[in-house]
């Protein structure tokens, strides 16, 4: 390969994907609402002269370059999330803003960068003849990562029957080159009371205060979670608190808290939910502890229920996978950093579910994600771009 001209194409197209790239961010697209970043997505494929390029029925913008058997897919996710306390962004986040290097606005790490750097790279892929034969490159815009990460690939490969050899997940990466995230999980805890007058609360059953000692018993088991030598500690976090009450001069009678659980490797969704059944004041006071359901319809309307269970997963560092990535990025940039996210992404399906290889490299700064003030750099995107393009000639296949 002439990494010369890979570098030069990618450049040549920094202003391009930066006019892209804004024009995403302008558009709001929070889970379930993506529509508009669909098709502005799918207009500059056709416009890239992809083979295909359609919105699927969950409302997903699906992109095919070549018409070969084999699959590699590069896939980002085109949902945000809100912009949160308006008052602490220094400027309009659906604007955003452009300098010489940079580009601001929400979505721009997270992740609207990763698709564009995605369809620059299938596109330079192709003018440069770099598409191995009989592979085909699938593109993906895909749709309620933010809600429910990986319930689009549940769709992609149950319903759509698509079976790539790897996923290159376009989530930011701080430069880096990943290859493993921890899981995740989202629990209820609920527990009951009986209501009286707030004058006499003797009479009645606080479940306010049941709750108040179990969320003291949560904190302490998160001291208390496996650890793993290259995903991290498992990690829970009580983030929601839910009460019912006649009014507020009345004893709650129920309350509830959503449990945000990060699971290491080797834990399990049914011993996760086992640990926090064990701990006293949940049996004391026969506290229900649940996993949530996901069951929200996409844009389009169609609904793909699934459990919010979102499993680890990691590549080992000679998969063949994370080598073509780092192959073909000490050839144009330098020998890469290997290491993991911090968060989820699609892959808790793609390689949690499925077992579908999957390896993450895209533009922007993980802690830059959910952020105000979000911002990526225009050389993210060119560096990716021009990744992406030689990656899959340096695949070797599975061993």
């Amino acid at each position: 390969m002439d990494f010369d001209a890979i570098r030069a194409a990618a450049k040549g197209y920094e202003s391009a994907m930066t006019a892209f790239l804004r024009d995403l961010i302008r558009i709001p697209g929070e889970s379930c609402g993506e529509e508009g970043h669909a098709r502005r997505i799918v207009a500059e494929m056709e416009k890239l002269g992809f083979d295909e390029a359609y919105i699927d029925p969950q409302g997903n913008a699906i992109g095919w370059m070549g018409t070969g058997e084999r699959v590699v897919a590069f896939d980002g996710h085109i949902d945000t999330v809100g912009i949160g306390e308006r008052a602490n962004w220094r400027f309009d986040p659906y604007e955003g803003y452009e300098t010489e290097t940079e580009i601001g606005g929400r979505g721009a790490s997270d992740q609207l960068g990763g698709i564009v750097s995605a369809v620059y790279g299938a596109k330079i892929l192709k003018e440069l003849g770099l598409l191995p034969e009989g592979m085909r490159v699938l593109v993906t815009g895909t749709v309620q990562e933010e809600d429910c990460d990986g319930l689009c690939w549940q769709y992609l490969y149950n319903e759509q029957k698509i079976r790539p050899e790897f996923v290159v997940i376009t989530e930011p990466t701080d430069g880096g080159i990943y290859r493993g995230q921890r899981g995740r999980m989202e629990i209820r805890v609920e527990v009951k009371g009986v209501s009286c007058h707030g004058s006499a609360p003797e009479r009645g059953d606080n479940a306010i205060y049941k709750m108040a000692e179990i969320i003291l018993e949560l904190k302490e088991l998160n001291g208390r979670l496996a650890d793993d030598p290259f995903l991290g500690k498992g990690t829970l976090a009580v983030s929601q608190v839910f009460f019912t009450s006649p009014s507020r001069c009345a004893v709650a009678d129920m309350c509830a808290v959503s449990v945000d659980r990060r699971l290491t490797w080797g834990e399990t969704w049914e011993g996760a939910l086992e640990e926090v059944r064990a701990l006293p004041s949940v049996r004391r006071y026969g506290a229900a502890v649940t996993m949530y359901d996901y069951d929200k319809p996409s844009w389009t309307g169609l609904v793909y229920p699934t459990q919010c269970y979102f499993p680890a997963w990691v590549q080992s560092e000679d998969a063949p996978c994370v080598q073509a990535l780092a192959r073909a990025h000490a050839a144009l940039w330098g020998a890469p950093r290997i290491d993991k996210w911090t968060f989820s992404t699609n892959a808790v399906s793609i390689c949690g579910r499925y077992g579908v290889p999957c390896v993450g490299f895209g533009p922007g700064m993980e802690a830059q994600a959910h952020a105000p003030n979000e911002m990526t750099y225009k050389e993210h995107l060119v560096r990716c771009a021009a990744v992406y393009a030689a990656a899959p000639m340096l695949y070797k296949g599975e061993k």
